[in-house]
């Protein structure tokens, strides 16, 4: 393995069966910017120094089988804006987790499930 190597950045690319109501879920709801929109096709949204994909698919299985980690600072702030818009999964409420993350979870119209830490 080289150690000339260094990986910089990771980026999601999730399944979506609509496109643009991915990305503006994620503008809307999470503050996203919209970078590229193509219905059907594909889409990217970014935020800071982060980039999710969606890629169309045909298949819901496929999105609601399929997640992403994002780290973030502030995450009481985050977490606070996304339970008034009613997204955070029921089942990931925001946690100190026993691996010392904390962190919760939200799911978007297709499915995937988001979650962010800190």
């Amino acid at each position: 393995m080289s150690t000339e190597t260094q990986f910089v950045a990771a980026t999601p690319v999730l399944a979506s069966l609509d496109i643009e109501r991915s990305v503006e879920f994620f503008r809307i709801h999470l503050g996203f910017n919209r970078v590229h929109m193509e219905q059907g096709v594909y889409g990217i949204v970014s935020r800071d120094t982060v980039h999710i994909h969606f890629w169309a698919c045909d298949e819901r299985h496929i999105a609601e089988n399929t997640s992403c980690r994002i780290r973030v600072q502030g995450l009481d702030a985050l977490y606070a804006v996304c339970t008034t818009a009613g997204i955070v999964h029921p089942n990931a409420l925001l946690d100190e987790k026993p691996w010392g993350a904390k962190e919760f979870a939200v799911l978007d119209p297709d499915g995937n499930l988001i979650t962010f830490a800190e």
